[in-house]
């Protein structure tokens, strides 16, 4: 009787294949280094589960960071080579911050500091150079001229009578250019002897008990056919040195210590002490001078300039010797020269004396000195 073939159940014939399946999953992940998952899918009522595998690509591992730059050294500069000057031969001696250099004494050998010993014949030069043309020598510059004296439209020559010696006391008020008041006192004196005179001008103002001189001049020289000649005047201002302005009539120049500047002199110069008094002279040897321009180079402390006077007519002032007649002159400011305005006023019944003095400066500032007691001196020093 043949044997009846065998029927194994559905579950024992599945299990080789699983055990295949799972076998083959063990093979795999150890050869790929995989992570397998195996999903099932759910088993129906009776019948046998099944297995899923996947294979999943293994995950690419972090690109490497890029690698640091390395650092670029610094090339050091390469030294500049040093290039000898080539010689220059001029023909003409050098000449070194205006000093010519001078030649040693030329030895045997006919150069300068040599040894004296023959020189070894020298190969010749196929063509022998021209010597070079000598340069014609540098013209002198010209010395520097001295400044001209200030143009005077028409010199005038005035008749002139010299005031007699005498001293005048004066009252001095000033209003500075923010208002403060100050009072004090002046005195401008002077001497005849002879052919020589002397001026002495002080101004100077009252602090409490005390008096501060703000302007000290000294004026001396000569009397001549134009009235004063002065040959030296000082001046001391507070706080500042004391100048000099000296009157060379015989070289025709004037000079300053406290400048450089040299002027040719012009006749009937001034200085600021004898400006007042010069116009007294003037007005003493006619009256009928006061007209029109007055024209007086003045010699100040380190330059000069033409004072220009005109008459701004006659005027009655107050002064402690009462009211006087006078004649008013001003010499307004002039562009380019001095911006400050000097009046005078002359008193005709007081032999042309000086009576007031009225000096306005460019910041409003004004300084006036008025006449308050004359006393005639006898001539000589």
């Amino acid at each position: 009787m043949p044997s009846a073939p065998i029927f194994l159940p559905r579950r024992r014939r599945l299990l080789p294949v699983a055990l295949v399946v799972l076998l083959h999953w063990i093979v795999l992940s150890v050869l790929l280094d995989v992570n397998l998952e195996l999903p099932r899918q759910g088993q129906g009522e009776g019948g046998a589960a099944t297995i899923l595998a996947q294979v999943l690509p293994a995950q690419a591992p972090p690109p490497p960071p890029p690698p640091a730059p390395l650092p670029v050294p610094e090339a050091a500069p390469l030294p500049l080579p040093v290039i000898p000057p080539l010689p220059i031969d001029t023909g003409v001696p050098v000449e070194n911050g205006g000093i010519t250099m001078e030649e040693g004494p030329v030895a045997a050998d006919g150069v300068p500091g040599g040894s004296g010993m023959e020189p070894a014949p020298a190969t010749p030069a196929p063509v022998e150079a021209l010597p070079a043309p000598p340069s014609p020598p540098a013209p002198e510059a010209p010395a520097p001229a001295e400044p001209a004296a200030p143009a005077v439209s028409e010199i005038r020559r005035y008749k002139v009578d010299m005031p007699p010696p005498a001293t005048i006391k004066l009252d001095v008020a000033r209003t500075d250019k923010d208002g403060a008041e100050w009072s004090g006192e002046a005195v401008l004196a002077w001497q005849l002897n002879d052919d020589t005179y002397k001026i002495q001008v002080e101004a100077g103002i009252r602090v409490v008990f005390t008096r501060v001189n703000l302007v000290v001049l000294h004026s001396e020289g000569a009397v001549a056919a134009t009235g004063f000649a002065p040959i030296r005047m000082t001046e001391k201002r507070r706080g500042r040195s004391l100048t000099a302005t000296h009157f060379n009539w015989g070289e025709n120049k004037l000079t300053f210590s406290a400048s450089q500047a040299a002027y040719p002199l012009v006749p009937g110069a001034q200085d600021k002490a004898s400006i007042p008094l010069q116009l007294s002279a003037i007005a003493r040897g006619d009256a009928k001078q006061l007209s029109g321009d007055i024209d007086i180079f003045v010699g100040e402390d380190r330059d000069a300039s033409v004072y220009r006077f005109r008459v701004v007519g006659q005027e009655e002032i107050d002064t402690r010797l009462g009211k006087l007649q006078t004649w008013h002159l001003t010499r307004p400011p002039l562009p380019g020269s001095y911006k400050s305005t000097l009046d005078i006023w002359l008193a005709p019944q007081h032999g042309w004396y000086p009576v007031r003095i009225r000096n306005t400066e460019a910041n409003g500032a004004v300084t006036t000195q008025t006449v308050n007691n004359i006393v005639l001196n006898h001539s000589g020093f």
